[in-house]
């Protein structure tokens, strides 16, 4: 891995437009500051939904299987759209795309906050990530065009990879909030002044920087790369009704043809969308493919632990937000730990520790029962997610942006973004597929229990859907038998729930796991690599 010296300082340097030399290098803390809390939102957004999930679906009238599309759409407009985003940031301008991202982003979650049906908020949640695809690319870019030194931006990066894995635990927590206190629709709403307190502050305080040079679009790959996208997450999505369907196979086969010819195109194309430089390269190639497993474990796992937490647990939205915080401290533990390890020893012994683990956080939750206590099954898992995801988070981010020219700057952000969400929208299909096939294995292996005598059929359940089972106090009150029956019940149910949940967790495990190979073998990149002062890394 090379990179390029060049004339530019550690300090202040009258900008040029042939260099990458960045105007917002001397007031970089407060760049960092914004770009975070722009982060944090884009981020959080991802779980804001989860905690608000079972409340918005029974206002609105959304199906068990098409939950999942309030966490997919958004995942899969923007992951879709954030290499043509990085790319109208780099060449319209990093701050204008910025303010324009926030601000769009702040109207969809408006949108969504009043829809009114299950289509409008999903249509409202593609529209935040459309939004979301302009706006995080031009925040990273802005950021890893500010910080030159190696310490300085592996402080930066330990902010950036706290908030990015953190952020997830933290939407649980305020989803939770907001869900139990006020209404499901703030979890929403409250993008609004966020995104208004972040377009006040860069306004005054970031200058604009842009890419110079040939600055055409390559619209035939933005098509290509968003067919193939969206045809292969909806394949995948298809799935829960069987991998032989055939519109199952019909999308997965579309989408993987999409795919193979953007690259087709990228390789021919004068100015393309993504210079095939950028991910073929190994050792960024390896800290791409780990972010898209760990989209696919972190948002996944989030999901449907949030799931166990309320629906079996009986948690309230709040303490169930609580409870996901676990996994937010460990990770600002690890990144912490990160930040200085990765000078010191390189990145690649972390990225080989961090998905180690996480895949034992995730193997402690799949033993998860009906009845299981959380600090003794739930809060060990999260600790050594959570600090896995910490140890990986912050040299897999800086390793995925080494090495690329200004030029492209943008367009290796916008990939690292679109990695860790096109993960999260598989994920959440495939395991949405597993879920389902785990629960219908149980229920195969496990007879419903019997009613006793007498009891209306009309009034027996068939699922956890039209389950309306009493409370305790209800319970006392029915004759013995009836409570028996309700037990066993309800103990079938949950059953056929923790199967599902405990299926998921372990396939989480096994994806993120896949990570320490891949970078065993691919990643050569040692802490001499690593940007240093004077050197032109990336913009």
């Amino acid at each position: 891995m090379t990179t390029t010296t060049s004339d530019v300082g550690s300090g202040a340097q009258p900008p040029s437009p042939v260099t990458s030399e960045n105007p917002n290098h001397q007031r970089r803390w407060l760049v960092l500051c914004i770009v975070a809390f722009a982060q944090l939102m884009v981020v959080l957004d991802g779980t804001i939904v989860s905690i608000a999930l079972p409340a918005a679906q029974e206002e609105l009238g959304i199906s068990d299987l098409d939950r999942a599309w309030v966490v997919t759409s958004y995942a899969l407009a923007f992951g879709a759209l954030l290499l043509l985003g990085g790319r109208i940031a780099d060449y319209w301008g990093r701050k204008r795309s910025f303010i324009v991202g926030m601000a769009g982003f702040a109207i969809a979650s408006g949108i969504g906050g009043i829809a009114q049906t299950g289509m409008e908020l999903f249509i409202a949640r593609a529209g935040q990530g459309v939004f979301a695809a302009l706006l995080a690319p031009a925040a990273l870019a802005m950021l890893t065009t500010t910080f030159i030194g190696e310490k300085e931006r592996a402080k930066a990066f330990a902010v950036y990879g706290a908030i990015s894995g953190g952020g997830a635990a933290i939407g649980l927590l305020l989803g939770g909030v907001l869900t139990q206190y006020v209404d499901w629709r703030w979890c929403l709403l409250v993008n609004i002044p966020i995104a208004l307190i972040a377009i006040a502050a860069a306004v005054p305080v970031i200058k604009e920087t842009k890419a110079h040079g040939d600055t055409s679009y390559d619209l035939p790959g933005a098509v290509l790369i968003a067919l193939g996208l969206g045809s292969l997450v909806y394949g995948f999505t298809r799935a829960e009704h069987g991998w032989g369907q055939t519109d199952t196979l019909l999308f997965i086969g579309l989408g993987l043809v999409f795919l193979a010819l953007f690259v087709f195109v990228e390789s021919r194309t004068k100015n393309p969308l993504l210079p095939l430089s950028v991910p073929w390269h190994r050792d960024r190639g390896a800290a791409l493919i780990g972010s898209m497993l760990v989209g696919a474990a972190l948002l996944g796992g989030t999901l449907y632990l949030t799931f166990y937490l309320q629906i079996v647990l009986g948690f309230s939205p709040v303490m169930a937000g609580v409870g996901s915080l676990a996994m937010t401290f460990f990770i600002v533990i690890a990144t912490a730990i990160a930040a200085q390890l990765s000078t010191q020893i390189g990145p690649k012994p972390l990225m080989l520790a961090g998905p180690l683990f996480a895949a034992v956080g995730l193997l402690l939750l799949t033993q998860i029962e009906v009845d299981s206590s959380y600090w003794t099954h739930v809060f060990p898992g999260l600790a050594f997610f959570g600090f896995g995801l910490g140890l990986l988070l912050v040299p897999m981010q800086n390793l995925a942006l080494i090495g690329v020219p200004d030029h492209d700057a943008g367009a290796a952000s916008a990939l690292v973004n679109a990695t860790l969400q096109i993960g999260g929208a598989l994920g959440t299909a495939l395991f949405t597929t597993i879920y389902a096939s785990a629960k219908s294995a149980f229920s195969a292996d496990n007879a419903m229990p019997a009613p006793p005598e007498g009891l209306p059929a009309e009034m027996i359940p068939t699922d956890m859907a039209n389950a309306a089972l009493p409370s305790a106090d209800q319970l006392s009150l029915l004759p013995q038998p009836v409570q028996d029956f309700i037990s066993s019940l309800t103990d079938y149910f949950f059953g056929a729930e923790v199967a599902g949940y405990s299926a998921v967790f372990g396939w989480a495990a096994l994806l993120i796991a896949v990570i320490t190979p891949v970078v065993f073998v691919l990643v050569r990149a040692k802490k001499g690599d690593l940007p240093a002062e004077g050197a032109v890394h990336m913009g």
